[in-house]
């Protein structure tokens, strides 16, 4: 270690902590907490490109972090002075458009299976690819430890201001942001007693997970391969405005208005009242000035315990939900690790099988110049986790409900009659907020849903099958 290169050392937060001995010791999973994103380019300035990316990861602490973890009993980040950013050139202008995208694809999936080393600074990388003298391709992969949604936004709304600056020779003028330590000093502030009295009541009474067994295909011997698909459902510029209206009506968000239907869903698909899930949070606190700013892992995975009573109204079950997810949030900087030992749920078990993700991330806004003369699009993102099943809503002008699943574990028409029954309920929540839960009512065809076996019991929940 060049100790004269050394800017900072401080602790992990215990979310970091969790992800570096997972990734240590879980060699079978090198894709797992990888993010990978490729873009198209035209005309781009392969000089400017660089010096834009090395002023990100000169202004970012984050960027120029390594893992300090052997013969120690608390690992440490590792924060340096000095680091090159990590940009690899491949000119492919010799192969035909064929060989390019046949080579493209055997690239990408040997670049997830590329090992970071955890005691390097910048956990990130940046492959240039040259198709034809004014075509690019780039893919650019980092960590969640380094790097989460929001922090990835971040980089993405900068850097097109830092590269336009640069070609205009401009100065390069950027709102202000806050080491990554100021974070780790807020947790270390905390109350943990308090945090831990929380939990064990939130959770009080939970002695498993929700199975999704209903839901999931009978024979799963056809492949040993697990594989992440995506199915999307888009709801329209004036659906989603519509429900925003009804939303802010009623004093919801909408996260709690989706939080609220899938907890009726797995209620109905799980055959129990209550039901427990993973959700989501940015995890950026409220009381810590300019938080947003701050470019590092924030986000967490919380447990959300939710009593389904058939008997109460669809506005009501939102309301009270709404509450527990906003004392939620005061504690949402707990790693699942801990919550867990303070849960009843048995060792070694995980909490929940299924997770929600509502991404509301800083907009990124690109310029005439970056659509028209640059050509910049956004091809694909590829991350995994270590759930099956994972709903992730994206907020704007349409509202896009997707799930991310492991396609060994689930079919793809159960996926599909899951978003026409989402659909489905949030007509029907349009339509009366004040229905009673035992009164929904669910249109897809009973071939397309689970097995004949919810049919069959459905109606333990009281809820009506049309």
């Amino acid at each position: 270690m060049n100790t004269a290169n050394i800017e900072d050392i401080y602790e992990l937060t215990p979310l970091e902590k969790g992800i570096l001995f997972h990734c240590l010791y879980a060699e079978n999973e090198l894709e797992l907490y990888l993010f990978q994103h490729t873009f198209t380019f035209r005309n781009l300035d392969t000089d400017i490109f660089e010096k834009a990316w090395q002023f990100l990861v000169d202004r970012h602490t984050i960027l120029r972090t390594g893992f300090y973890w052997e013969e120690i009993e608390n690992p440490l980040q590792v924060v340096y002075k000095q680091v090159k950013v990590p940009i690899n050139h491949y000119d492919w202008r010799n192969l035909d458009r064929i060989e390019q995208e046949n080579k493209l694809e055997s690239f990408i999936k040997s670049d997830r299976e590329s090992y970071f080393d955890f005691s390097q600074p910048c956990l990130m990388r940046l492959s240039l690819i040259r198709f034809t003298d004014d075509y690019y391709k780039v893919i650019w992969t980092y960590h969640f430890i380094v790097i989460d949604g929001w922090a990835g936004s971040i980089l993405m709304s900068e850097f097109p201001q830092i590269y336009e600056a640069l070609v205009q020779n401009k100065q390069i003028s950027l709102g202000p942001t806050r080491p990554y330590r100021d974070y780790i000093d807020w947790v270390q502030e905390q109350d943990i007693a308090k945090t831990e009295i929380f939990w064990r009541q939130a959770l009080r009474g939970v002695k498993r997970q929700t199975p999704l067994s209903y839901i999931e295909m009978i024979d799963k011997s056809f492949s040993q391969e697990q594989r992440y698909d995506e199915e999307i459902m888009k709801i329209s510029s004036e659906g989603t405005r519509t429900i925003e209206s009804l939303a802010k009506k009623y004093r919801l968000t909408l996260p709690t208005i989706i939080n609220g239907i899938w907890a009726i869903l797995l209620s109905r698909y799980s055959r129990q009242s209550d039901v427990i899930y993973g959700c989501t949070v940015t995890g950026r606190p409220v009381d810590l000035y300019c938080s947003e700013s701050i470019c590092g892992v924030f986000v967490n995975t919380l447990p959300i315990y939710v009593k389904v009573d058939t008997n109460q109204s669809f506005l009501s079950l939102m309301q009270n939900l709404q509450i527990h997810l906003a004392e939620t949030r005061k504690h949402e900087y707990t790693p699942l690790t801990d919550i867990q030992n303070w849960s009843e749920i048995p060792r070694g078990t995980d909490l929940f099988k299924s997770q929600l993700v509502v991404e509301q991330f800083p907009t990124v806004e690109l310029t005439h110049y970056w659509k028209e003369v640059l050509g910049f699009t956004e091809d694909k993102v590829y991350y995994k986790n270590n759930y099956p099943l994972n709903l992730v809503i994206y907020v704007g002008e349409e509202l896009l409900i997707a799930f991310s699943y492991d396609n060994k574990i689930f079919n793809v028409s159960t996926i599909i009659g899951i978003l026409k029954d989402i659909e489905t309920l949030l007509n029907q929540f349009i339509a009366d907020p004040n229905i009673q839960l035992k009164y929904l009512s669910f249109s897809t065809d009973k071939q397309r849903l689970i097995t004949s076996i919810l049919e069959k019991e459905v109606s333990v929940l009281g809820i009506s099958e049309s």
